[in-house]
């Protein structure tokens, strides 16, 4: 049980295993001030940086579970870094059945909802673990524009137009599913080309290491596509944001 050895190398130098800096998660913290001993559960959590940072900003604890072992080390090592492993712990498992033995204050799922089988389905997991009145974080990529042809359907990572809706119709799609949208960060073009053009320099830099791997055939040919392929349909067309979600 483990992610394809492809994602680990793209994102062997990040942090956030997805399109917000450092700064934009900062912002997150700041703008729903979790007290000090909030309680999160961070499902799909990648190397952990949200949970190790607030843990130091803001006092939270909590547990992240990830299906990578690669990840789930890093996690480890940075609570460790930051003097927080005493508060954070992670599970190495699938997040797509992981609810909380306790309920929790802050169940966030922030870029990885197909644990859900899409936004409805995440949704309800995060319900299963979270305390009355408590948060849901909610990571989720969206149409900036339109797009009017396959090939941008495509090169932006989808099947189909409907794989993904417009930013207004998101927000109404949590509405929909019985929740108050109470707050959101969202990425912009400068955050996505940090978290994509960082994927070709740690791509290059693994060929160069490699050149006679199994998997350095496709691994070049991503790294010869993926520029343009930014450039031209990913940086144009989508968007992607935290929502921070209540019931009602």
């Amino acid at each position: 049980m483990d992610l394809p050895r492809s994602f680990t190398i793209r994102e062997s130098s990040h942090r956030l295993c997805n399109p917000f800096t450092s700064e934009k998660l900062a912002i997150l913290g700041q703008a729903i001030s979790p007290s000090p001993g909030t309680r999160v559960l961070d499902l799909a959590c990648g190397k952990g940086e949200m949970l190790c940072t607030w843990a130091r900003d803001h006092g939270v604890a909590g547990t992240g579970v990830d299906i990578s072992t690669a990840f789930i080390d890093a996690a480890r090592a940075r609570a460790v870094e930051l003097g927080v492993a005493d508060r954070v712990g992670f599970v190495h498992a699938d997040a797509s059945g992981h609810v909380a033995d306790d309920p929790v204050d802050i169940a966030a799922c922030v870029g990885a909802t197909w644990i859900g089988s899409g936004v409805a389905g995440t949704v309800e997991l995060l319900r299963r673990s979270l305390v009355p009145g408590g948060m849901m974080l909610i990571g989720e990529p969206y149409w900036r524009r339109e797009p009017q042809d396959q090939a941008t359907i495509e090169g932006c990572h989808m099947a189909r137009k409907d794989d993904l809706l417009p930013l207004p119709e998101l927000l109404g799609r949590f509405s929909a599913l019985g929740c108050d949208v109470v707050e959101m960060v969202l990425a912009d073009q400068d955050s996505w080309d940090r978290y994509v053009a960082a994927q070709w320099l740690n791509i290059r830099r693994w060929l160069d290491a490699n050149p006679d791997d199994e998997l350095a055939d496709d691994m070049r040919a991503e790294l010869a596509a993926a520029p343009v392929q930014h450039a031209r349909y990913q940086r144009e067309y989508l968007g992607w944001g935290v929502f921070v979600l209540m019931d009602r």
